[in-house]
Parts: C-alpha cells; structure tokens; sequence
C-alpha cells in the first residue's frame, strides 16, 4: 500500500515569493539585527540634525498630531507621541519581559537570580552616585537617574556580533542583568521624574488598574478586553502627571502568564481531535464542504491558544514591533543632537555631560564588576559555569551602553532646560560609543586569548 503524505497547496508565486522572504526572515530574527537597526537609525538621526535639514528635521517632531474627534480629542507634538504613545508599547515588552524572568526565567529562582539582581543594584546604585560626584547639587544634580540604564538591545548586539568569542552564558547574565535594569529605571522614573499628580486622574488610573487585575483573576485570557482598557490607562496615567510610558508596565503585569491548558491536557484533547477530524476526512476529503471537519479543526486551533501563556504570546508577537518600529523611530526622533565640533571640548568640562559619561562608562564598569566580585569572595553567590571575572568586566563595560533608556530618562529630567538636555544626550552618545566599542574590543581580546 503506497504511503501517502497528502498533498500541499503552492500559489502560483509562492516559491519564488519564499526565496525572498525566507532569507529576509532569517536575517530579522538574528540577535544582532536590531541592534544595528538601531545604531543605522541613530547615526540617521545624528546626520540630519547636523545638517541643514536640521530645521525641517525639528518642525516635523514639533508637528501637532491631534487623534479622536468631536470633544475627545488628543492633541500632542509627534515627539511627545513617540516618547509618550508609542513608547508605552516597549514599556508593555518590557514588563512582559519582567513578568515571565520573574515567574519562569533566570529571576524566577532566588538563588540563581540574587548574582543578576545584585549586579543590577550596583550598576545603578555607582553611576548615579558618579553623576552626583560630579554635580555636587548643581541644577544639573536631577540627572542623577540618566546613567543608570543599560540598553539591552544595544548591549546584546554588540555582545552577540563576537559570536563563539564569548561564552553564551554571558549573554543570558547580561539579559537577566539588564531586565532588572529596567525594572530599576521604571521605578525610578515613576518615583522621582513625575511631575505634578492630579489626583482625580490618578484615582481613575487606579481603578482601571482595579478592572484589569479583576480580569486577570476572573479568567478572562482574550488580549483585547485588556488591551482596550490599557489604553484607558495610559490616558488616566497621561492626564495625571504620572508618566504614560508606565501604563505598559501595569498592563504586563495583569495579563494571564499561566496556560489554560497545561501540556499533558493539550495533548489529551488534541490526540481525540485528531482522530476525529481523520474519520471525518474519510467520509469527505475537502474541508469546505466537510462541516465537522471543519468545526474539529477549529476546536484544534482554540486548544492550541488555550495551551499558551496570553502573556508569552502577546510578548512574542510584540517583540518585533517593539524591537523594528519602535525603538528605531524613537532613536530617530531623538538622537538627532545638534554637534559643534569646535566646542567638543566642553562635554568634558560641563558637568552634566561629564557626570553622564563618568556614570555610564566607569560607573557601570566598576559597580557590575565590584558587585560580582565581592558576592562570589563572600559565598552568596557563584559565576555562572565558564564565565571568568574578566567576561564580566568586560560585560559591565558594555553595559554602560545606555542609549534607550537614558535619552528618555534625560527628556523627563530636562524638559525645561535646553542647554542641560543637549549636554545630556551628547553625553549619553559618547558615553554609549566608549563602553561599546571598548567593552567589544575587549571581550574580543579576551576570546582571542582563551582561544
């Protein structure tokens, strides 16, 4: 009896269409793509802004985008959409990202979590304490919280360009290092870069935060219902002086992370599916005109949704837009810093550029490294199988790229000061440029020597 394996349906253009797509695929879902998506788009950026479409570059960020219509209207400059709105959707990926490390991932087991989270602490705690050294309660003193992020994406695709020359646990202790990173930045921000509450606007943020933990433990698992009301959120956040952006994170928060259906189950339901819908392809072979074939290959569908974590698939198909839309136009919309080339030597004598960069490049190098070092010569804790002290010195240098994050971090810190904002942001660029570049140099070394 000739085995038979079915047939599958090609469109006409079909092949020459996967020849196209299929590399371009590949090449998106790299490690490393993003991260030079957003160094393309930052050095796009700072082209433009020192060029003389500079002032066309500023009008089209200074726009006024109005959304909704009639007496619910919305207006804001397309900046403040960017940072404001479309920020909101990374700060959702990441508090995805948060909730799953926390629950399953290298945070979920304390032991395993206290080296990373420890790391994290003094990466903040030094680069802050850095930046105040420097200022010593000058008004550029509320920058403090600038250098205290590392951008992951950045961070990873340049670790993940030395490919074999570093060893893959680097990467996973850089990951869980640079989510509570972010989780240290999110705190910060919502505490100390907030400006005036309007108190009513806030009780209303609450009880919409009420609603969705309400739907979180009703056992509602559909995304929209969440999704309609985290855009009630971010709206009460946005009116209350508390920033937007952190909408994402309490959204992430109370979406379902457990499945419906734990594994043994799924397979349960869907070995009696499928023997259902095989019976009922004998009796008619075509789906369209096989109704209850049809129906069992529906409920085969729904089983597989329900045997999936809401919040892992949300992440996962957010993670591209977040990683491909959102942080290159951010990067687009505001790294275009406007450079004078004959005043360069100002970055290293004002002191909030020179407090960004001692806080980013030295701060983060000896606070990670000094942090790990002494947890491991105290016992509490040991470095992950084949990373050397001087993987993680070279790590905690990368780390110090902290381009993201601390750009947003340096618009809610000197919104009113234009003069301390650009000093900021280019010190933020150069910073970010000295930790990559030597942490990368480095860490290559290093792999060179080990062979």
């Amino acid at each position: 009896m000739k085995n038979s394996k079915g047939k599958e349906y090609l469109a006409p253009w079909e092949r020459a269409f996967d020849q196209i797509l299929t590399p371009l695929e590949e090449f998106i879902h790299r490690q490393t793509t993003s991260g030079i998506l957003l160094m393309l788009c930052a050095v796009v950026a700072l082209i433009v802004g020192n060029s003389p479409l500079a002032e066309s570059y500023n009008h089209v960020l200074h726009t006024e985008v109005t959304l909704g219509g009639g007496s619910l209207t919305l207006t804001m400059s397309l900046h403040h959409w960017i940072n404001d709105g479309l920020m909101a959707l990374f700060f959702l990926v990441v508090g995805l990202e948060l909730k799953r490390e926390l629950l399953v991932g290298e945070l979920a087991d304390p032991r395993q979590a206290l080296l990373p989270i420890s790391a994290a602490v003094g990466g903040m705690l030094l680069p802050a304490l850095f930046f105040l050294l420097v200022n010593q309660g000058g008004e550029g003193a509320q920058g403090w919280g600038i250098p205290m992020a590392t951008d992951i994406a950045f961070a990873l695709g340049a670790l993940a360009l030395l490919g074999k020359r570093v060893p893959p646990a680097l990467l996973t202790f850089l990951v869980a290092l640079a989510i509570v990173d972010d989780l240290g930045a999110v705190v910060v921000i919502a505490l100390f870069y907030t400006a005036k509450i309007d108190t009513v606007a806030l009780a209303a943020a609450a009880g919409v935060l009420f609603l969705l933990i309400a739907l979180n433990r009703g056992g509602i698992r559909r995304i929209l219902p969440y999704a309609l009301l985290g855009v009630l959120l971010w709206l009460a956040l946005l009116k209350s002086g508390v920033h937007a952006t952190l909408a994402g994170v309490f959204l992430a928060f109370t979406i379902p992370m457990k499945p419906k259906l734990d594994a043994m189950r799924f397979l349960e339901n869907a070995h009696s599916l499928l023997n259902q819908i095989k019976a009922a392809h004998e009796k008619e072979p075509n789906i369209i005109l096989n109704d209850q074939m049809r129906s069992r290959v529906t409920a085969l569908s729904d089983g597989v949704q329900l045997a999936q974590a809401p919040a892992q698939v949300l992440e996962h198909k957010l993670h591209m837009t977040s990683a491909f839309l959102v942080i290159p136009v951010f990067a687009l919309a505001n790294a275009g810093i406007p450079i004078d080339f004959s005043a360069m030597d100002q970055i290293f004598t004002d002191p909030v550029a020179l407090g960004v960069v001692a806080g980013l490049v030295l701060g983060k190098l000896i606070g990670i490294t000094a942090t790990v070092w002494l947890m491991v010569k105290l016992g509490f804790s040991q470095l992950p199988m084949g990373l050397k002290f001087s993987h993680v010195m070279g790590m905690s240098l990368m780390a110090g790229i902290g381009f993201t994050m601390s750009i947003f971090v340096t618009e809610l810190a000197f919104a009113d000061n234009p003069e301390n904002l650009l000093m900021a942001k280019t010190g933020v660029l150069l910073a970010s440029l000295i930790a990559g570049v030597g942490g990368f140099i480095w860490l290559r070394m290093i792999g060179r020597g080990t062979g």
